[in-house]
């Protein structure tokens, strides 16, 4: 059990309790090392055994076989084999297929193919049938040696005993028909594959390139774009020992742009290509920028921007454009703005792309006066830059000129995208304003975006922030295709709910229907938890998420998992959780802690979040309110004036807190004490009768003793 469950520290320990007169305990302990890789820990546990006197079974020999081959122990294999036939286990077909593999892949990988040969033939006179692995491992020795009079002999062996259609085995031959230079028959057998894989590609793709037919590799690589097959870095590399030749610059440049449009993680090839290319231009460098940027490797991206200007290469409109997010992601205001007036000077404002790109740079940079200025200003504007700026407003809270925004886009002819609608519907559900969500509900269902499925998750999102968790269910019910952000859309919206009961049912109804849980979907059920106060059963969620799905929990987990046990009065065991966290804690951890010791009056735990607090953002007042309540509440006048000083002393204001509620379509504000609204005599004295019905009822309000309305 420890073994399969990857604990072999507790399985060693078990290990040395056990009788080891039996051959079972060490059979384990070979299994796991040999699962582990560690091949040697393997055969030196086996060779323990024989020392101990304990005798092998026949489940003793197929992992100490894989560990000698995996080691490339020729001889040691064939000293176990001698063992195995004086054991009298040589008829036993899974060893012996094993070994025989083992001793085949042994001599491949020290490059004695005469000898993967000759063990062939004598393999086939035993009694053991070659297998797929056989055949594989002996087409790679005829590729290794050019032998295609043996690989055409294996082929007609394949075609009688009905094998040459396996996958492994398929590859190899075409792999040995494109090393001999037979391309015709190496393409022959590619034609004939149903669905090829990308291992197939490469072996096609690389023995064109081998033989210097660029053009024909290429159109093969176009091919395998268009047919639905990813390229990965070894199709890639492929084409890399053929590049260096000056003829083929060009191919080398649509090779590199796309390993950097693909957002391919292997960026050290990519930068491998530009290191050795002689004939680096402006394109190589944008294209590299791209890449750098599209993979968040911002200081290489500037570096390679540095580079150009040294080598008195003139940035055009797509460099520049290109160039912007780095600033964006490394929040270099100084250097946009440089950037900004580079493309002023050079009269390059009035293209849609380089403004979109200044506007995004601003607003990620935390100007959004700026953003909204040079938006205003450019007399061209497609989906991409409204969306931009729409979602630049909702995301930095100001959810209703980003609805603003979405009306003008509309008016002034621009097409709406699954972007636009989501950005807007984020923008109802942050109001929120149910009303203008339903209106673009109804826009969707009289378009193309009727079945987007990330417009329709939105949507879920939105009428679900709303309160309006029956239409959120509807829309869910009817969306056609369903995807992981479907999913987690309605798991959340019955998660922040509290409905656990439905929050779980969909959880497992998402399982079944073969979408795998991620950290969204987690979080969504440890808030459902969260809300309904059942403490050990969401901590078991947040557990089975580490250990059985290992999904590594974000910040928010914790945020959610502390709530949980603070909510509950476990102060004690939130801070633990906290001091364990694998980094440093935010504001909100903290903030979540200091607010439940606020309810269970908590004075010293809330004393330790509040230092946290004041040192990572000292001019929130909620903090200090937090902190000087629960001091008050527990008597510590002393500490409640210290605090009250402090938050003077730095300037914090409190700023008042505001309630809003959406009525006919329009959404009014609420604050303390505010008397701002022409009703507000009616709305007050509708709140006293409230208030009465509540004392009728049972309910008794908290009486506070001690004068805190100055410091409020």
């Amino acid at each position: 059990m420890y073994i399969l469950c990857n604990k072999f520290i507790d399985a060693k320990s078990v290990f040395y309790k056990l009788d080891l007169v039996y051959a079972s305990p060490w059979n384990w302990m070979i299994r796991g090392f040999t699962m582990m890789g560690c091949f040697d820990s393997a055969i030196l546990v086996y060779f323990k055994m024989l020392g101990y006197g304990t005798c092998p079974d026949k489940y003793t020999f197929p992992y100490v076989v894989k560990a000698c081959g995996r080691l490339g122990a020729v001889g040691l294999a064939k000293s176990v084999h001698r063992t195995i036939r004086i054991m009298g286990f040589e008829m036993d077909v899974y060893v012996d297929d094993v070994l025989w593999n083992v001793i085949l892949n042994g001599y491949l990988k020290h490059g004695d193919s005469k000898h993967v040969v000759l063990l062939f033939n004598q393999m086939r006179s035993s009694d053991t049938r070659p297998g797929s692995v056989t055949y594989a491992c002996v087409l790679s020795a005829c590729a290794s040696d050019a032998n295609v009079n043996l690989g055409t002999q294996i082929h007609g062996l394949l075609i009688k005993c009905g094998q040459v259609s396996d996958p492994q085995v398929l590859n190899t031959l075409i792999a040995v028909y494109a090393k001999c230079r037979w391309l015709f028959d190496a393409r022959k057998l590619f034609d004939s594959v149903q669905e090829a894989g990308s291992v197939t590609w490469n072996v096609i793709i690389g023995g064109h390139v081998q033989i210097g037919l660029m053009n024909e590799a290429l159109d093969l690589l176009r091919e395998m774009i268009f047919v639905g097959t990813k390229p990965d870095t070894i199709t890639l590399a492929s084409f890399l020992p053929a590049l260096s030749e000056s003829a083929s610059i060009n191919h080398g440049k649509e090779i590199h742009c796309y390993i950097l449009r693909q957002n391919c993680r292997e960026v050290e090839m990519a930068r491998n290509v530009f290191t050795c290319s002689s004939d680096i231009d402006i394109v190589i460098c944008t294209a590299m920028i791209s890449g750098y940027v599209l993979n968040g490797m911002n200081f290489d991206a500037l570096e390679t921007f540095r580079f150009l200007l040294n080598k008195q290469m003139k940035p055009n409109a797509v460099t520049l454009s290109s160039s912007l997010p780095t600033c964006a992601g490394l929040v270099a205001l100084k250097l946009g703005k440089e950037l900004h007036g580079q493309i002023l000077k050079n009269g390059l404002e009035g293209r849609c792309h380089v403004g979109t790109a200044v506007v995004d740079m601003y607003a990620k940079c935390g100007r959004l006066d700026l953003a909204h200025q040079v938006f205003d200003k450019m007399s061209e504007k497609d989906s991409v830059c409204w969306n931009s700026m729409i979602t630049s407003f909702c995301q930095n809270g100001q959810p209703k000129k980003a609805i603003e925004l979405f009306r003008e886009m509309g008016s002034e002819g621009a097409k709406y995208d699954s972007v636009s609608i989501s950005a807007a519907l984020s923008a109802c559900a942050n109001l929120p304003s149910l009303g203008y969500g339903k209106a673009i509900h109804g826009f969707m269902t009289r378009g193309a975006l009727k079945t987007d499925l990330y417009a329709e998750s939105a949507l879920i999102d939105m009428y679900a922030k709303c309160g309006n968790l029956e239409s959120a269910r509807n829309v869910f019910n009817t969306m056609p295709i369903k995807n992981e952000v479907s999913w987690n859309s309605i798991i959340s919206a019955y998660g922040n709910h509290g409905h656990l009961h439905e929050c779980l049912s969909l959880f497992h109804e998402m399982k079944e229907h073969g979408f795998h849980p991620d950290h969204v979907t987690f979080l969504a059920i440890i808030s459902a938890y969260d809300h309904t106060g059942l403490v050990d059963e969401g901590y078991h969620y947040f557990k089975t998420m580490t250990n059985d799905y290992k999904i590594a929990p974000r910040m928010e987990h914790y945020a959610c998992i502390i709530d949980l046990f603070g909510r509950a009065g476990r102060l004690t065991e939130a801070y633990e959780i906290i001091k364990s966290m694998p980094f440093d804690p935010d504001a909100g951890v903290w903030g979540t802690l200091l607010g439940a010791c606020r309810v269970h009056g908590n004075v010293e735990l809330a004393e330790t979040a509040s230092s946290q607090l004041f040192e990572m953002d000292p001019t929130n007042s909620g903090y200090y309110v937090l902190l000087s309540n629960v001091q008050a509440d527990a008597g510590k006048w002393e500490d409640v004036n210290k605090t009250r000083n402090m938050m003077k002393l730095r300037g914090v204001e409190k700023v008042p807190g505001y309630s809003w509620i959406e009525v006919n379509n329009d959404t009014y504000v609420f604050g303390a004490d505010d008397t701002c609204n022409p009703r507000a005599d009616e709305i007050y004295s509708l709140l006293r009768n409230f208030v009465l019905v509540v004392k009728d009822e049972g309910y008794v309000t908290v009486e506070k003793h001690h004068n805190l309305i100055g410091f409020y």
